[in-house]
């Protein structure tokens, strides 16, 4: 499992962003729960990679926020608030963010490990896994935050017209005639958003995210794998 704590950054100058940010996260798809833990902090247990990097560089991508990610085993049953949770994975994240505070010059965003369960020497591997996840997500937060909003207009509106996914032939056109620009225009955005290498980059976060999960997953074979 995934614990994120993500909270804001500079917030004794700033108003109070916690309410707008869990209504972003309450549109985003498969985000899961998440709530107020403590003063500007959110937090929250999600189950897929996936939704793990959609929603890490949702956050990096205002530049408000400290990411955190957690990886590893949650007490079960997981309560009905993740304020009430806890578990290796917990303790985690909430290193995780600590550590992203430390990067603040940086892209700040950090990943790590949970203790591994009694009886595996898996540990290692899980802090390789994360370190390398973590490379890779900052990889690609360097590229979000770098944006410009005119290159925003254009990246959002290729998600939109492609639900989602990096755009396929014939989609920059569409793109173009509903932004009222020309496609070369949204060539260019798109060639220095980073927009291409972000969604090539994603599936190798999650896969080491995955790998990380597992690793510090029970070992249900009856011996370390």
């Amino acid at each position: 499992m995934y614990v994120m704590t993500i909270d804001q950054r500079g917030s004794t100058g700033d108003v109070d962003r916690v309410p707008a940010f869990l209504q972003e996260l309450g549109a985003l798809p498969a985000a899961g729960r998440f709530e107020r833990s403590v003063g500007d902090e959110v937090q929250g247990v999600v189950a897929q990679a996936a939704d793990v990097v959609e929603i890490a560089l949702h956050a990096l991508r205002s530049g408000r926020w400290y990411v955190g990610i957690g990886v590893g085993e949650v007490d079960l049953p997981l309560p009905a608030s993740p304020r009430e949770g806890s578990g290796p994975a917990f303790v985690a994240a909430r290193a995780a963010v600590e550590r992203a505070k430390a990067a603040a010059a940086h892209v700040p965003l950090a990943v790590v490990a949970g203790a591994a369960p009694r009886g595996r020497n898996s540990h290692g591997a899980g802090q390789a896994a994360c370190a390398n996840a973590e490379a890779v997500l900052r990889l690609i937060g360097r590229l979000i935050q770098e944006r410009t909003p005119a290159q925003w207009k254009v990246v959002d509106m290729l998600r939109t017209v492609r639900h989602g996914q990096p755009g396929i032939h014939g989609t920059q056109k569409v793109a173009a005639r509903k932004l009222g620009i020309t496609e070369q225009s949204v060539s260019r955005a798109v060639l220095r958003s980073g927009w291409q290498e972000e969604w090539a980059a994603r599936p190798a976060a999650e896969m080491l995210l995955s790998l990380a999960c597992d690793a510090t997953a029970p070992d249900t074979t009856g011996g370390d794998r």
